[in-house]
């Protein structure tokens, strides 16, 4: 099973049971913690992904690093290690997040450039294009690219804007070929 449908099953079903108890603001605060924790750490990246290390030494490690935090989140932590998913416990975090986000009506955002740009400039091109809804909450992830060369790649939901450089060049250069 892929790592996509791993994370979206285990989401949804976090999110089912904390929007029937009440507690789906605190478990997603939580699973914001889990996503930076594991992806600040690649010694931990590697240990949950060790198929040498036994389950009880996993759990109880896991117990140790999320222990602050709720009984929902804690079994759900040992309930992916003890089905061998621990490998997939930042994407099922990221998952969840994603799930509340967009129930919250959050945009998420991914604006990709060559350099890293100024806030002044990440609001110019979010207010440039009409892609955002500027009604509603978003969340912007920068990403720095030289690969791109310049300009930027604009990313809401399933829609893109791609305004960069080597695309520009891309296009020149077919246009040149069948000329």
């Amino acid at each position: 099973m892929l790592t996509g449908k791993v994370a979206k099953r285990y989401a949804q079903g976090l999110l089912n049971f904390t929007q029937e108890t009440g507690n789906t603001n605190s478990v997603f605060a939580e699973m914001g913690d889990v996503v930076k924790t594991i992806a600040g750490s690649k010694k931990l990246q590697n240990f949950f992904n060790s198929p040498i290390i036994d389950v009880k030494k996993k759990v109880g490690v896991a117990g140790e690093i999320f222990k602050g935090f709720s009984p929902v989140t804690q079994n759900l932590i040992q309930l992916v290690i003890k089905h061998g998913r621990e490998g997939h416990l930042q994407s099922i975090a990221q998952e969840f997040i994603n799930k509340v986000e967009d129930m919250n009506g959050v945009q998420r955002i991914t604006l990709t450039s060559a350099s890293q740009l100024s806030s002044e400039n990440i609001d110019n091109i979010l207010k440039s294009t009409s892609l955002v809804n500027h009604d509603h909450k978003f969340d912007v992830k920068s990403i720095v690219n030289p690969e791109i060369l310049g300009g930027y790649i604009l990313r809401v939901g399933d829609q893109q804007v791609d305004a960069s450089v080597k695309t520009k060049l891309n296009k020149l250069r077919k246009e040149f070929q069948l000329n």
